[in-house]
């Protein structure tokens, strides 16, 4: 079992940012992580769980580093008992908020792992995104945590950005590699509604081309690319759990928890949150709907699609595909050699 904790917390909203965050509401964060106290003892029932049952811990946001480690003190005290020895803690940061404090804290507390939301080292980009950070503490940051003990350092990087060049994004990708990191996420910009970025498309500018280039110079690092928009000499045991379609519980305001047929859904407004955070949406799955996002992760990732969830036109389909070289089959899984045309194989696939 996985478990996912929503931070809604931010320095400042980023353009592109469609995340349920906010950056008028730091006088809430100690309520807000008492509510999360409450809802994670109720899923922890809901779901079950047993003595080291928890594999993964993943922190995102919103910005975790934004909530000081004394505050998320009493979350990891309850979680203690229920997590397994070994288990992978992860925590989103933002280099200006990730202090040397805030992170000693937080490895003190048992996180293992620090994945920092860096977008770009190009100053002039970081404006246009309206990231809160500079190139230089960006770099300062993941130094800090590599000397906190971090052996397991992520960071992400936005592509298919307006006046991004092969100049621009290699440069990127120096400073990246000159860090001691061992994992990175490479997100093409895209338009959401409800973003300062939607009344301007032309933001986005994806090159098929570009993309291929910039996978394959993040792959000559000896990074593998382990799902679409992920590369690592480390793979991350928290997003494989995904996509391997294994069960966990979302705790927070805008989290997203699964539960065998069930999407549970606490409360996305943070005030009707804290007042209730016991209050979670069920949605029920059908089993069309599970069997169409096994396929969509597994054709997404390294994880791959089982023969037997594929009906018999679906595996004739999946055939034709594994003769032209665009699926590759073995041991009863059929997996995608090209992530990039991951939708364009689902779509063929239950086109029957």
């Amino acid at each position: 079992m996985l478990l996912y904790i929503h931070i809604p917390f931010c320095d400042s909203k980023c353009h592109y940012c469609s995340f349920n965050s906010y950056v008028d509401r730091f006088h809430l964060k100690k309520e807000y992580m008492q509510a999360l106290l409450l809802q994670l003892e109720n899923e922890l029932e809901r779901f079950g769980a047993q003595k080291n049952s928890i594999e993964t811990l993943f922190i995102g946001g919103g910005t975790p580093s934004t909530v000081a480690p004394k505050l998320y003190e009493p979350i990891f005290q309850k979680l203690s008992p229920y997590i397994m020895e070994n288990a992978e803690i992860t925590s989103e940061a933002n280099p200006n908020s990730a202090t040397k404090e805030w992170l000693e804290g937080m490895y003190a507390l048992g996180v293992n792992r620090i994945s920092f939301g860096v977008q770009s080292f190009d100053a002039d980009k970081l404006k246009l995104l309206n990231r809160a950070h500079s190139p230089k503490q960006a770099v300062s940051a993941v130094k800090n945590a590599h000397k906190t003990g971090f052996r397991h350092i992520s960071i992400d990087l936005i592509y298919a950005v307006m006046g991004d060049t092969k100049e621009l994004l290699q440069k990127d990708l120096d400073y990246a590699f000159s860090l001691p990191i061992d994992h990175l996420s490479a997100y093409a910009l895209t338009i959401e509604e409800n973003t300062n970025f939607a009344a301007k498309p032309h933001i986005s500018n994806e090159r098929i081309q570009q993309t291929k280039w910039f996978f394959e110079a993040i792959k000559k690092q000896g990074f593998t690319q382990y799902e679409i928009s992920n590369f690592g000499q480390y793979e991350s045991r928290h997003n494989l759990g995904y996509w391997s379609y294994k069960d966990y519980i979302g705790a927070g305001a805008g989290a997203v928890g699964k539960k065998e047929n069930m999407r549970l859904y606490p409360q996305k407004n943070i005030e009707a949150y804290i007042d209730d955070p016991t209050n979670v949406e069920i949605e029920k799955l059908s089993e069309e709907d599970m069997k169409f996002e096994k396929i969509f992760l597994g054709l997404r990732s390294r994880i791959g699609v089982d023969e037997k969830l594929l009906d018999n036109i679906e595996r004739k389909q999946a055939e034709i595909l594994t003769q032209e070289g665009k699926l590759h089959f073995k041991k009863g899984r059929y997996f995608n050699p090209d992530f990039l045309l991951a939708d364009e194989i689902a779509l063929f696939l239950s086109n029957n």
